[in-house]
């Protein structure tokens, strides 16, 4: 069966530092018609089963712990049986949402999950958040990138737990050397791709330190 990248769109809040602001996330799918893995469980539990289609879950992806990207991750994983996984050192985000548990498994820099036949590699790329995570997939020309990079630029630093030169050094050396057709999959907003971006982001390292 041929593996395909399914895309929704759900609606929330994110809440950091005592403000709360209206967000759209970006919630990826990956796999085939029998089997696949969430990326960002974000607000809406039943619109993303839904969207899975009765196909079995693997995992659900954590990029990193802000609550607009975990919100709907427990309720999925009950309604599926499916792990949340998450980067350890995002559990200070993540227990700021769920101070009672904890995620069920660990996101660790260069292992991989394997959905549908296809391999999608962790690179830790902190400074948005310390354990901020993109999921590159070669086979697929795409790296999932979560707040990590966006179309424009990185993603903001201004909050607790973030580091702008953090996040130029996770860009330069993670994600920049990927091929530039590379499809630049947010956490936020319109894709990309890492060609596209290249240009601009020069200028952000060169500004970063």
């Amino acid at each position: 069966m041929t593996i395909r990248i399914d895309h929704l769109v759900t609606s929330g809040t994110f809440s950091l530092d005592g403000g709360t602001w209206d967000v759209d996330n970006n919630v990826w799918i990956v796999g085939d018609d029998s089997e696949a893995i969430v990326i960002d469980a974000a607000h809406d539990a039943a619109a993303i089963e839904d969207a899975l289609g009765g196909r079995t879950l693997r995992a659900i992806v954590c990029t990193h712990a802000h609550n607009d990207h975990i919100d709907a991750a427990p309720a999925l994983a009950a309604a599926t049986g499916a792990p949340v996984l998450l980067h350890h050192d995002d559990l200070p985000l993540w227990k700021q949402t769920y101070p009672e548990q904890i995620p069920d498994g660990e996101l660790t820099d260069g292992s991989t999950l394997t959905v549908a036949g296809t391999t999608l590699t962790v690179l830790h790329t902190p400074g948005h958040a310390p354990g901020a995570v993109c999921l590159y997939a070669p086979e697929l020309s795409s790296v999932f990138t979560g707040d990590t990079l966006f179309q424009g630029g990185p993603g903001a630093t201004g909050r607790s737990f973030s580091h702008f030169p953090t996040i130029i050094d996770s860009i330069r050396d993670r994600l920049l050397g990927l091929p530039p057709e590379t499809v630049v999959r947010t956490g936020h907003g319109d894709t990309t791709t890492i060609g596209a971006e290249a240009p601009q982001l020069a200028e952000w390292i060169q500004r970063g330190h």
